[in-house]
């Protein structure tokens, strides 16, 4: 768990710590009104810097942490409450309900700094009504969260649409599914093979002081989380952050020397660089509709010492940026609901709509049709969502073939997959992988 007031000086970040609550109150409240946590904590970013590195690492760790269990403390302060609360004072009595529940931050500290953020974002009045929330929860801490666990959400922490929704695509698997989204993501870094192997690179983490342990073909999976700036190399592109399920893109795309490759969806860069890095002489074209979101694959790629034809276009579009060439192979890591990165982005739950898994499927089903035509017979289609929702899984996969006759389905292989999915656990996010090859013409 972590400990926010701790530290070579301690004693002043404590006497700070409402700072970083009231801040964290306000940023929730941003997203939980509907904006993305990403987004929200880039335009606050001065604001944070500001508090100086720890609060604002406090700050940051108080608003995913949250997002985590929004659904279970919702629930257990509900009967503490006995009126409508103002939603700020809701998000802090959120982030101080989480310090209580979830870190060893010490509980006194938490309560007088959460009454101090009261009166700061509200009125010195409301002081009062917080502190007897924070100390009811204390007091009643145990009845409170067997009565939490007796709800969906408040046992699971995500919404009850999501959660019968997974229940129903994964039978065997939806509570494991849900209890991972709880904890924290693992650090699995891509080593790139054009300038060390993923041996001569365990060996240069061990002598950095940062055990790690090889998990894939060049995952890496470090023991604890670090700054980039703390890899070795990772300046002069020797290694790259990126999930071990989202590594076996390039691997099952399995490019092939002196082919021309389309990564359609290519922000923020990953999934393209890593093809570059195991194939020489590939000719890759990368797509994104975002010029920002471009900008961070061409920062990427500069790096890691690699190139693509990069273009700022809809992929859906051809007309906009297809010069009519074929593609031998296609990478379409469509757009999705991200239901199953939400260890890594807790936003996502709380942003979702019970309608987007279907909106969603549509827009991936326009999108693979319109590349489909830009794909020599022969060629491959590597289909991948960071979805659990079966409508961006199996479903795509049903919908694309009874509309193309052309197109044969290959599951992907390995211990690591089950029927396309790649399920979350201590290793992997989860994903969904579909090979559609595209049938030669016939003679």
């Amino acid at each position: 768990m972590p400990d926010h007031a701790t530290g070579e000086t301690g004693q002043v970040q404590a006497a700070q710590l409402y700072l970083a609550q009231s801040k964290a109150a306000q940023l929730l409240l941003s997203v939980l009104g509907g904006r993305s946590l990403d987004a929200v904590l880039a335009e606050a970013d001065p604001d944070l810097i500001a508090l100086g590195r720890h609060l604002r690492a406090v700050c940051r760790d108080l608003c995913f942490g949250v997002l985590r269990h929004h659904g279970r403390l919702k629930a257990v302060l509900r009967p503490l409450l006995q009126k409508e609360t103002q939603p700020i004072l809701g998000a802090l009595l959120e982030v101080a309900a989480y310090q209580l529940l979830y870190t060893r931050t010490a509980p006194h500290a938490v309560v007088d700094h959460a009454v101090r953020a009261a009166g700061a974002l509200a009125h010195p009045a409301v002081g009062g009504f917080v502190n007897a929330v924070l100390r009811g929860l204390q007091r009643r801490r145990e009845e409170l969260e067997l009565a939490a666990d007796g709800t969906p959400e408040g046992r699971f922490s995500h919404p009850e649409w999501w959660i019968r929704r997974i229940r129903r695509d994964h039978p065997q698997h939806w509570r494991d599914i849900l209890t991972i989204a709880q904890q924290h993501p693992p650090f699995t870094l891509r080593v790139n093979s054009r300038l060390q192997s993923t041996e001569q690179y365990l060996a240069k983490l061990v002598d950095a002081g940062l055990p790690a342990s090889r998990i894939g073909v060049h995952a890496v999976l470090l023991e604890t989380a670090c700054p980039v700036e703390q890899l070795p190399g990772f300046a002069e592109g020797w290694v790259s952050v990126q999930d071990a399920s989202a590594q076996l893109a390039a691997e099952l795309l399995d490019a092939q020397p002196g082919e021309r490759v389309l990564d359609a969806c290519a922000a923020p860069g990953g999934k393209t660089a890593h093809l570059l890095e195991r194939t020489t002489d590939l000719h890759v074209v990368a797509l994104d509709h975002d010029a920002h979101r471009l900008a961070r694959v061409e920062q990427t790629l500069a790096r890691l010492q690699l190139q693509a034809e990069l273009h700022c276009a809809d992929a859906g579009r051809l007309d906009d940026w297809w010069d009519g060439q074929p593609f031998d192979r296609i990478l379409l890591d469509a757009p999705c609901t991200g239901s199953g990165v939400t260890r890594r982005h807790p936003d996502i739950r709380w942003l979702r709509h019970s309608g987007d898994p279907a909106r969603l499927a549509d827009t991936q089903r326009q999108l693979a049709g319109a590349l489909w035509r830009t794909l020599k017979p022969g060629g491959t289609l590597l289909y991948v969502t960071c979805s659990l929702f079966a409508e961006e899984g199996p479903g795509f996969v049903q919908s694309f073939l009874a509309n193309h006759p052309d197109a044969i389905h290959t599951p992907p292989a390995g211990a690591v997959f089950s029927d396309g999915w790649v399920l979350p656990d201590a290793r992997h996010d989860g994903f969904f992988y579909a090979s559609l090859r595209r049938l030669p013409v016939p003679a």
